[in-house]
């Protein structure tokens, strides 16, 4: 559902831009609740893990194809103001060097890809999960259906974005019903992948998925022949003790498991158009579409110039992308916490000196 440049009028694209910088900018205070020593890198991982599964386009129709977007995914695993950056940080690096999405419409996609399905995606989530029994099944059901409806809401989304600055005069009934009908079948996949990443990660360690936090059950100590929990100080170094040694097996795991999807299987995704090119296509939507800023670039629609061979130079993109955005999403993930290390060292030391 990449937007190019040229479907949406100047002022509207200004517009979702204004959108969009203000979504960041919330997101980025938000995150530094939700970011600590063992989930920053892992922000950063779970962008590079999209970049690499939105390269596997899947079949969905007659001439039709559809990839994760994944703002579901980054929501539930690393939470929902982290998950509008992690799609943000996958939106800029995809404009920038491989010309995929408009840069004059980066606003657009920020808001439609990030915003609307993370908001959609976690509220039907969290939403069920207050219904649904506190299991690790119930994250995985909830995860897949949160995922499911955020992807034919950022459909909707777009068809309302186009119906205010879209450049060419083609109904918006016909836009709609297009757009919703076939991503509801690319919703199918969000959530088929979607529900398997969750659930392969909560097998292993459910206390690095956001929205699992509570689920697990606390240190149990015996006493006198009964169960009681434990106090806080005592289970906190087993916590921690536990998490610190895996922690880098799933991140060594996720990178490499991006790295094979991204520089390999990719090479196997479905070369049909996605379902907004589709749409557009049939549509006539795509008629005033301009050529993208970064056409140029050696990365360019996914290939590394002057690599003739199409299985390496697809694979080496893939492998550069993955790598890149692991890169600018661990250093800004990383730059997000030490500012909420700073801000809880201020308030500490100012609670202090006012006690003093």
């Amino acid at each position: 559902m990449h937007v190019p440049d040229g479907f949406i009028n100047a002022p509207v694209s200004v517009a979702a831009g204004v959108v969009a910088a203000a979504a960041v900018a919330v997101s980025l205070r938000g995150a530094r609740r939700e970011l600590d020593e063992r989930t920053a890198p892992l922000a950063g991982l779970v962008a590079a893990f999209i970049f690499a599964v939105q390269m596997l386009n899947f079949p969905v129709a007659a001439g039709t194809s559809g990839h994760l977007l994944g703002g579901a995914l980054a929501a539930i695993l690393v939470g929902p103001y982290t998950g509008v950056l992690c799609v943000s940080v996958v939106l800029l690096m995809q404009g920038i060097l491989f010309a995929d999405g408009g840069l004059t419409a980066l606003g657009v996609n920020v808001t439609v890809m990030g915003v609307v399905t993370v908001v959609v995606a976690y509220a039907i989530f969290r939403g069920l999960l207050g219904i649904l029994p506190p299991t690790r099944r119930s994250v995985t059901v909830a995860a897949f259906t949160g995922a499911l409806l955020s992807v034919p809401a950022a459909a909707a989304a777009f068809t309302a974005v186009y119906a205010v600055g879209g450049t060419t005069d083609v109904p918006i009934g016909k836009v709609i019903t297009a757009m919703v009908g076939v991503h509801v079948l690319i919703g199918i996949g969000e959530a088929a992948i979607t529900a398997a990443t969750v659930g392969a990660v909560i097998a292993v360690r459910p206390d690095l998925v956001h929205g699992a936090r509570g689920l697990a059950s606390p240190l149990k100590l015996r006493v006198d022949g009964a169960l009681v929990d434990a106090p806080a100080a005592a289970a906190a170094p087993v916590a921690a003790g536990a998490g610190a040694g895996s922690t880098k097996k799933v991140w060594v795991t996720g990178l490499v498991t991006a790295l094979v999807l991204a520089g390999f299987v990719s090479f196997y995704a479905s070369a049909n158009p996605d379902g907004l090119e589709k749409v557009a296509a049939d549509k006539g939507i795509d008629e005033k579409v301009e050529e993208h800023a970064a056409a140029n670039s050696p990365l360019a629609d996914y290939g590394v110039k002057d690599v003739d061979d199409a299985r390496l130079s697809g694979g080496l993109a893939g492998v550069i992308g993955v790598g890149v955005t692991v890169v600018a999403g661990t250093g800004i993930f990383w730059a997000v916490r030490r500012r909420r290390t700073e801000d809880l060292t201020a308030t500490s030391t100012s609670t202090t000196v006012s006690a003093g």
